[in-house]
């Protein structure tokens, strides 16, 4: 069975600098894979490769099978690709119900039901909270209001949500007490739902949590992809983040 994501020598030059450097990599069906390096290592360049904010210089980025490499972001969207930023990116002046159903109408949906985005909402534990401004939630409710954006019916024919989330450093910003009720509605998702998530994190607790594989990036390229266990006991790992705040 193929990945559902795969990175074949991904490369992104600018200005004659590497800034992704042949990275060859694989996520399976329903695992949750974190991405973590110290600052500049590319983590976030990797993940606008896969999203298509980006296109490669060299190599390519193929979804269950299928070369996407030249697809832009909202036709990998409508495959099934969903992403959030560092940088919280709701809407201060719409409501929260209103974000879910904005998401859902950009995947070409046409018919939003009232129940669908209160379903949606109750999953990321937010239920009763449709009507609320988006400017009045704290900043953990916000990244499950991005959350709940990924999981619109985005793709029609019967699919809801994203298959593959990328989340781009979700806890950025978020209350050390809102944090552990947001790896938790993470883990959810993956285990029980079995959704593929590509994490990036710096929060090493978290990421220990919920990673079921880890891959290490350092000056935009791939040191490692192992078990948490195993990167972590990796010595060029060790090496490399000597002296880094991972």
């Amino acid at each position: 069975m193929a990945p559902v994501l795969r990175l074949d020598r991904i490369s992104w030059s600018v200005g004659g600098a590497d800034i992704i450097s042949e990275v060859s990599l694989d996520v399976r069906e329903g695992e949750l894979l974190a991405v973590i390096g110290p600052n500049g290592a590319g983590k976030t360049s990797l993940f606008n490769l896969v999203s298509g904010l980006t296109r490669p210089t060299g190599g390519s980025v193929r979804l269950d099978g299928h070369d996407v490499t030249a697809l832009p972001p909202h036709r990998r969207s409508r495959r099934g690709i969903g992403r959030t930023f560092q940088s919280s990116s709701v809407f201060s002046t719409m409501t929260v119900a209103e974000h879910v159903e904005l998401a859902a109408r950009s995947a070409g949906v046409r018919r939003v039901g009232a129940d669908d985005v209160r379903g949606v909402l109750a999953r990321v534990r937010l239920a009763g909270r449709g009507a609320d401004l988006a400017a009045g939630l704290s900043h953990g409710d916000r990244r499950k209001l991005e959350l709940a954006m990924l999981l619109a019916p985005t793709l029609g024919g019967g699919t809801t949500g994203a298959r593959l989330m990328l989340l781009d450093e979700p806890m950025a910003g978020v209350a050390a007490e809102e944090t552990g009720e947001l790896t938790g509605l993470i883990r959810s998702l993956h285990r029980d739902e079995g959704r593929t998530v590509l994490l990036v994190e710096h929060h090493m607790d978290v990421v220990l949590g919920l990673a079921d594989r880890v891959a290490v990036m350092h000056h935009g390229r791939l040191l490692a992809a192992a078990s948490p266990a195993e990167v972590m006991a990796d010595a060029t790992v060790q090496q490399a983040y000597l002296g880094d705040e991972l």
